[in-house]
Order: structure tokens, then C-alpha cells, then sequence
């Protein structure tokens, strides 16, 4: 594959194209600043506005979301995983049919995969604008978002409609449904008590991996961050690996699926059978699959990648042991 070839592969951090109306809270107050970004995959956003960077099936989708400070993305669900990590800022993530069952702060390079039928939602809690990349089980991310009650509600009084095709309309722009499209139902509450509440305790210990603490255990060999065997144990389509300068290989390696690299600190020298190419944080690049490579820092100094890649697993529900 030339570098001409790879490169649309490569999705550049500056080049990355947002969407502000992605969800149904995009003119609610205090989440109405928020952009999204579909990197790899057709996403979960209800918006035909929404750019698809890479469009080729992974088996798991790639995403990202960049708020200013205070704002909030509003209480959701996923049928299947979503893992983020902090690219820029400090974040608070919290869960619950409120949001007040559990929180949890995270930094820079800090990795949360919240468990599958619970409402989570984020919040930018930084001083500057912040990043955080995600990526979500499945070619179909669980076939979409499910929304507590009260953000359907608080998103009608500001003219945005859920159809239960899974599409967003805009009546204060004149929009209505179209013929056979209905709104989308909130949870009953039947429904909505089959939706957990886990405390901070539950949830921190087993689904948060903090930085530092994959520095040190990456420090001569790539640290499983998610995966049966993984520091937060799990099985959701996809395996997460991250990688520092001690524990980059130079030996060229290929995978039977199409991998994924992401860049957290540093600039790295990717390298394959045809090219070569340079990344930097926040980039994010698509290995096709069967094609031997490496990553290397190419840089002096702190040098950190996440590395993510499909398994035979399903998506699904979290996993438990």
C-alpha cells in the first residue's frame, strides 16, 4: 500500500469534522456547545448532518466528542460497549437514572468503559476546550442511543424531536414527521427499573485505568487495557491495548482484521510494507488487515498509543468472569 493509499486511512486531528446537531439534547441548554466527531464506523448519531471520516466495517466504531468547559453530554444508554479515554482536559463522567448514582473524575490519558444498560453522562470540568475519544462495540454501535425519559422531554421544549426511525427533526425549523413515523417512547417505569444504579465503589475499581498506572505496567510490554485478560475485564468485540516507548516493538507484525492506532503522547513513526507515516496525538489511523507494520516513537521524550482491535467476540452486554 503506497502513502498515498494509507493516508485515507489516517484521520488528522485537525482535520477532524464536527457535528453540533449529532443528538437529540443539541439545543438543550448546557449541552447545546458540545461536537461530535465519527471517525471510524457509521456511529450512533442521530443526525444526517454527521461526517463519516472511515466508513470501512472494523467491528467496532471509533468516535469522539469536544465540549468547552461546563458542558454536557445528557444522560444516555448503549446495548453495546463504550470505552473512552481522555485526549484533552479533565472530565466528569457520572451514571444513574439522575446522574447521581456514582461520578468519577478523570485526566488526561485516563480510560473508563462504562457497563452496558446504564445511563452515563459526561461533563467537561476543565478549563479548556476537551476531547475525549471513544469507541463503541459493534459495526452498528448497538443500533443507537437510548435516552433517560427527562432528555426526550427537555429536548421537545426546545423543538427537537426523536423519530422512532432513529432520526432527528427540528420543528423550529419547520420540520415535522414524516407519514408513518412516530416519536420515539420514552422508558416506561417498568422499564426503566431494569436500568441499575452501581455506586462510585462498584463501578471505579473494575471499569476506570488510570495513566500512570498504564505507564508503569507498559514499561517493557504492551499493557492489555481491555480484554478477557485485560486490566478492566471484558469482552466487547474488541480489545484495547496500550503501548509506551519500553514497550514498542521494532518487529513487524500484522493482524487477519483492520487495527486501529491512536496516539495519546508523542509523535510515532508508523511503518509498513510500502511506507511510512507520522502521527501525533489525536490522530487516529486505520491498519488494513494483513499488512506487517510497526509503530515506533520517532521523538525523544513521553511517548503513549492506544491500540484497538476486533476479536471473534460479539457485542454485547458487558462481560463478567
Amino acid at each position: 500500500m503506497t502513502p498515498q493509499e494509507m493516508e485515507k486511512r489516517i484521520v488528522r486531528y485537525g482535520d477532524l469534522m464536527p457535528c453540533k446537531t449529532a443528538f437529540i439534547d443539541a439545543h438543550t441548554p448546557g449541552s447545546d456547545q458540545k461536537e461530535n466527531f465519527t471517525i471510524i464506523g457509521g456511529g450512533v448519531s442521530e443526525s444526517p448532518d454527521q461526517h463519516v471520516h472511515i466508513g470501512i466495517p472494523h467491528g467496532f466504531n471509533i468516535g469522539a466528542a469536544g465540549q468547552p468547559p461546563k458542558c454536557r453530554n445528557s444522560l444516555h444508554s448503549h446495548r453495546t460497549a463504550e470505552v473512552f479515554f481522555v485526549l484533552k482536559g479533565r472530565w466528569r463522567f457520572f451514571w444513574g437514572r439522575w446522574g447521581d448514582a456514582g461520578e468519577v473524575l478523570l485526566e488526561e490519558g485516563d480510560v473508563i468503559n462504562i457497563p452496558t444498560g446504564i445511563f452515563r453522562g459526561f461533563e467537561n470540568v476543565g478549563t479548556d476546550y476537551g476531547m475525549i475519544m471513544a469507541v463503541l462495540g459493534g459495526d452498528d454501535a448497538g443500533g443507537g442511543v437510548i435516552w433517560a425519559p427527562q432528555v426526550i422531554e427537555d429536548a421537545k421544549d426546545h423543538g427537537l424531536v426523536l423519530g422512532d426511525n432513529g432520526s432527528l427533526y427540528d420543528t423550529k425549523k419547520g420540520a415535522v414527521l414524516p407519514l408513518g413515523v412516530k416519536p420515539m417512547p420514552v422508558l416506561t417505569d417498568e422499564e426503566l427499573k431494569t436500568y441499575p444504579e452501581p455506586t462510585s465503589a462498584e463501578v471505579t475499581p473494575h471499569y476506570v485505568a488510570r495513566y500512570w498506572d498504564l505507564m508503569s505496567l507498559a514499561d517493557r510490554t504492551p499493557a492489555k487495557v481491555i480484554g478477557e485478560n485485560g486490566k478492566l475485564k471484558d469482552k466487547p468485540g474488541f480489545e484495547v491495548d496500550f503501548i509506551a516507548r519500553g514497550s514498542a516493538s521494532e518487529e513487524m507484525h500484522s493482524h487477519d482484521k483492520p487495527s486501529v492506532l491512536m496516539p495519546m503522547r508523542g509523535h510515532w513513526r508508523v511503518e509498513w510494507d510500502g511506507g511510512s507515516a507520522i502521527l501525533a496525538p489525536g490522530d487516529t489511523m486505520s491498519m488494513p488487515e494483513n499488512i506487517k507494520h510497526r509503530a515506533m516513537p520517532s521523538m525523544t521524550g513521553e511517548a503513549s498509543l492506544y491500540h484497538v482491535v476486533a476479536t471473534g467476540d460479539s457485542a454485547g452486554p458487558t462481560w463478567t468472569a
